[in-house]
């Protein structure tokens, strides 16, 4: 039996432009429901539904913890965490999203 896995993950409106720092436990579902804009609010308003940096974690309060510290990080400093995993700032969901979730 697989245990909850949790993410925080990072999506932008375009490559240097408006980002946004989320956590979840469904990965795949949450991004496809930032990229249709099934929710009202600032990812929406925005256009932010590129994924471009995620991490994985074993327990939800320290996924939170992780996206609270991200948010009031500098933003050079989450643009720095962004281009340490997607240098060319790709939409993550179809490649690395998609196979990892499988797994």
């Amino acid at each position: 039996m697989r245990e909850f896995q949790f993410y925080v993950y990072i999506l932008a409106s375009n490559p240097y432009g408006t980002l946004y720092t989320g956590v979840t436990n469904n990965l795949d579902c949450r991004v496809l429901q930032h990229k249709n804009d099934v929710f009202e609010g600032f990812t929406k308003r925005y256009g932010v539904h590129r994924p471009v940096w995620f991490e994985e974690r074993d327990d939800i309060l320290l996924a939170i913890e992780r996206e609270k510290r991200i948010k009031r990080w500098r933003r050079s400093w989450r643009i720095s965490l962004i281009e340490g995993m997607n240098p060319t700032w790709d939409d993550l969901h179809e490649t690395v999203y998609a196979s990892h979730i499988s797994t």
